[in-house]
Parts: structure tokens; C-alpha cells; sequence
């Protein structure tokens, strides 16, 4: 079954926390709800960027496009594991991205962030 989404009309967590409710209106105005389970949210979380990207530049013809949040805000805090830090970015709407990073990586990160531009265009690791 394929249903066009019109827009998006909630996003709701579920009383016990073991799923999330995406609700929809589709083009014909009929309402629906997808619901998707815990253990499957984060699948879909790191689906949806690659996909997003992948839709711009079919769009566009341009295999350079990205897609980019501007960033408002991040944070740094230390994680349980005292080998990894978490680093959190946030855009002025509120949306937010966490990834931890090991304690190799964390030096190599501040580097890269204070060389110019020209060398650390793209800083694979």
C-alpha cells in the first residue's frame, strides 16, 4: 500500500516509551498513523538523512548538495564510559543530534575545528 503523505499533523511517544506515532494527512484528506516500535526509531533515524541527501541530489542533478542545519548550540558533557565524550548539536528550532566520541577522535576533531578552512574542507578519519 503507498500512501502520499500531504503533511505531518503529530508526532507522539507512546505512555510506556516503546514506540513513537508519526500522524499524517494524506492527499485525499483521510488522517492515518504510523506506528513505529523503540527498537526500530533509531533505524529509521539514521535512514532518513542519507535519504534526504540522496533526494536533493537526484532533484537537482548536483552530486555536490548537502544538506546542512544551521547550528545554534552544542555542548559537551562526559559520558559514563570515561573513554568517550558526548557532543550535542542543536538548531534554533530545537532540533538536536547527539554522537559520543572516543578519546582519539577528540583531539583530532579540535584540531580540524581551528584549521583553516582550505585543509579541512574534508577531514576523513
Amino acid at each position: 500500500m503507498e500512501i502520499k503523505v500531504r503533511q505531518l499533523t503529530t508526532c507522539e511517544v507512546s505512555a510506556d516509551g516503546g514506540a513513537i506515532s508519526l500522524g499524517f494527512e494524506d492527499v485525499t484528506g483521510s488522517t492515518a498513523a504510523v506506528n513505529v516500535s523503540l527498537n526500530q526509531v533509531g533505524a529509521l533515524i539514521m535512514t532518513l538523512p542519507g535519504l534526504l541527501e540522496a533526494a536533493l541530489k537526484a532533484r537537482y542533478g548536483d552530486q555536490s548538495l548537502r544538506y546542512a542545519y544551521p547550528l545554534a548550540s552544542w555542548a559537551i558533557e562526559q559520558s559514563t564510559d570515561t573513554t568517550q565524550r558526548i557532543i550535542t548539536l542543536q538548531t534554533e528550532d530545537g532540533f538536536k543530534v547527539r554522537f559520543s566520541i572516543p578519546k582519539a577522535e577528540q583531539g583530532l576533531l579540535g584540531e580540524a575545528l581551528t584549521q583553516p578552512m582550505s585543509e579541512a574542507t574534508v577531514r576523513p578519519n
